[in-house]
């Protein structure tokens, strides 16, 4: 048992020489490993999309690609809710909202939405979880930013966090 073990070990260190030889970039202390991080930026995508999960992309990729990318949406998915030619942001979670709710199985009633882009302060007040005060600032948003790009976007107004986007993400469009 015990030359085998020195055999294994014999074996070992010279694979380890032979390996460290043919590769100047790889030194005794430590591998030097080139980082694709610069080349490409992880990205997450779920809601009405067939394979909802962490995908790699390049920075100059658009939503459309991560889409496909992720096997394309779903039947239920609604189109007025992401802009297929929008740029992405490393790091960042796309959803794809549905138009119909998971339990309504026929389909016959549709989520009531307001858009983003379009809806007045007035309007954006039938979202359960948008009262005045945070129906003000996404107009005020809107003016100073531009259009929204994305549904996540909207969590960048005063008000709107990860629970309220949660309740709220089902019932917005970016129209």
């Amino acid at each position: 048992m015990f030359k085998v073990m020195i055999a294994v070990l014999v074996f070992t260190v010279v694979t380890l020489i032979i390996l460290l030889s043919l590769d100047p970039n790889i030194n005794g202390n430590s591998l030097a490993l080139e980082s694709s991080s610069q080349t490409t930026f992880s990205i997450t995508i779920s809601g009405e999309i067939l394979r909802p999960g962490t995908y790699v992309v390049d920075p100059e990729s658009k939503l459309e690609d991560l889409i496909d990318a992720a096997g394309g949406t779903t039947d239920n998915a609604d189109e007025r809710a992401y802009l297929p030619d929008c740029d992405l942001l490393a790091s960042m979670s796309y959803y794809i909202a549905p138009l119909f709710a998971e339990d309504d199985v026929c389909g016959d009633y549709p989520y009531e939405k307001v858009g983003l882009n379009s809806s007045t302060q007035e309007e954006l007040l039938i979202v359960s979880g948008i009262g005045t005060t945070i129906a003000a600032a996404i107009v005020g948003y809107r003016e100073d930013n531009g259009s929204y790009r994305y549904l996540e976007q909207v969590k960048e107004v005063s008000g709107i966090g990860n629970a309220t986007f949660e309740k709220i993400k089902n019932y917005i469009t970016l129209e």
